[in-house]
Order: structure tokens, then C-alpha cells, then sequence
């Protein structure tokens, strides 16, 4: 390993250091805690925020469009059982702007939104590793015992290094670029290196 490397148990590790300093993250894992799913993470912009703010020193966190709940539950009938996830998370945290996500059933969303066919996801962890740059694809999550859990199937590595990169595996390039211009990437987070846009 060179002197700059950090090992992936290490890059953990301040990662949930990072969760545990964040009372607002901590309230949000609680909150989905509360639905007992049997697997799921916060993911994307609130783990994505938090350690891109960390990083720049910010001492005000980025405000968060939404949080992003994604679970993994193949008995699911439709997009109903998140519209129904969602009012259950508003009516613990209203000031919150949910977004509850099935993996199992992202397929179906794709076909009747998009047109466009992909196969079914086998699992979370494949689901998040389908979101359009490497560095969003984190999630975490609280388990029964307080511990905090992270869902990471392409590293740490570019969260930490401050890198955005496209993420071929479902998202086109052009919907990388478009990202990368809405979310301001550049203006909100200065340090970081955006691979072509």
C-alpha cells in the first residue's frame, strides 16, 4: 500500500465517525430503523453531503434536497408500498423530504418512466451500485444493536478523495454530466476533481 492509500476498514471507520457526529443523519437512520425493513441504507446526497462538508471544513451542512431511502424487498406489489413508507417516515420527521426507493422494483420504474429495459437488481447492494458516480454509491445503515453499517460495493476511495466519476454501469454519460451540472458539484464542493464533463 503507498503512504497516501487508506485502507478500506479505515476509510469506514471515519465514515461512521462522520455519521455518528451528524444528529440530523443519526435522527433519519433511527426514523427508517422504525419501519423494520429488512434491507435497506440511507444512500447518495446525505452520505455523499456529509463527507464532501467534512472534507471542505464547512461548519454549516449542505442543505439536502431529499434523503434517499433505498430497501430491497422482492414481495413488494408496487410503487404503493413507498408512497406508503414514505408517509410513515414524514409522520416522524415532516420537515424531512423523503424518497423511498425499492431495488427490487426499480426495473418496473425504468420500463414505465423511461421505456427502457433493465434487468431486475438481485440486491441492494446492487442497486447502489448502479447510481450514476462512483462516490455517490454509499449507503449506511443502523442495525438493532446501534452499530452502524455501510453499503459501499465500488469503495470509499473516490468519496474520500474528493473524485467524481461516471458510473457506466446504468446511468449514460450524458446523464452523468447533466448531474454534475444541476447538483453544482464544483461551486458547492471547490476541492473536488470532476472527471470530463
Amino acid at each position: 500500500m503507498h503512504r497516501n492509500e487508506t485502507s478500506r476498514p479505515e476509510l469506514e471507520r471515519r465514515l461512521v465517525a462522520m455519521v455518528r457526529s451528524s444528529s440530523h443523519l443519526i435522527a433519519a437512520l433511527l426514523a427508517v430503523r422504525s419501519l423494520g425493513l429488512d434491507s435497506w441504507c440511507i444512500g447518495a446526497g446525505a452520505v455523499r453531503s456529509l463527507v464532501w462538508d467534512a472534507l471542505h471544513g464547512f461548519e454549516t451542512p449542505s442543505v439536502l434536497e431529499d434523503v434517499d431511502v433505498v430497501h430491497f424487498d422482492r414481495k413488494a406489489l408496487g410503487p404503493e408500498q413507498d408512497a406508503y413508507l414514505e408517509n410513515r417516515l414524514r409522520a416522524i420527521m415532516p420537515t424531512v423530504q423523503w424518497e423511498v426507493t425499492n431495488q427490487a422494483t426499480v426495473h418496473q420504474w425504468f420500463a414505465s418512466n423511461l421505456g427502457q429495459v433493465v434487468h431486475p437488481l438481485g440486491s441492494l447492494e446492487e442497486g447502489v451500485a448502479t447510481w450514476p458516480e462512483f462516490a455517490t454509491c454509499v449507503g449506511v445503515y443502523l442495525t438493532d444493536d446501534e452499530s452502524i453499517g455501510v453499503v459501499a460495493p465500488h469503495g470509499l476511495d473516490d468519496l474520500f478523495a474528493l473524485r467524481v466519476r461516471h458510473n457506466p454501469i446504468r446511468a449514460c454519460f450524458t446523464v452523468y454530466r447533466q448531474r454534475v451540472k444541476s447538483k453544482r458539484f464544483s461551486e458547492r464542493w471547490p476541492l473536488l476533481s470532476i472527471d470530463a464533463c
